[in-house]
């Protein structure tokens, strides 16, 4: 290599082929079930976007309707109910209807957690 920096397959593997099959039994073992897994990705997907992530964020102080989200992400309210649809869909947030007001909520303290350790993830 004439360049000083190794390679990420240099970097990024073993230098010579190992499994330890007690570790990698334990790891079957402790593994979470199949549909599990499905879920979780479509919960952390769902999180993943920016949009939705802003929303989840803003309604950790308080219950917000459609008008509020759109208002404070600038963006329509139809955007704003398509994404909430989204989050609803994976029990992330849940609605409550006052009136002709519907307000969202984050679904439960799971939810907040989630998101207070991925900030704090984010700011180390």
């Amino acid at each position: 290599m004439t360049n000083k920096r190794k390679s990420h397959q240099e970097t990024d593997r073993c230098q010579v082929r190992c499994i330890h099959a007690d570790r990698v039994e334990r790891a079957r073992q402790t593994a979470a079930l199949p549909d599990e897994v499905i879920r979780m990705a479509g919960i952390f997907g769902a999180i993943a976007d920016p949009t939705r992530l802003k929303m989840l964020l803003a309604l950790q102080n308080e219950p917000m309707c459609v008008c509020d989200l759109a208002a404070f992400l600038e963006i329509s309210e139809s955007a704003a109910s398509h994404q909430l649809r989204r989050l609803k869909d994976r029990f992330l947030v849940k609605a409550r209807r006052e009136g002709q007001i519907l307000y969202y909520s984050l679904d439960d303290d799971h939810v907040r957690h989630l998101l207070e350790i991925g900030l704090a993830h984010a700011r180390e």
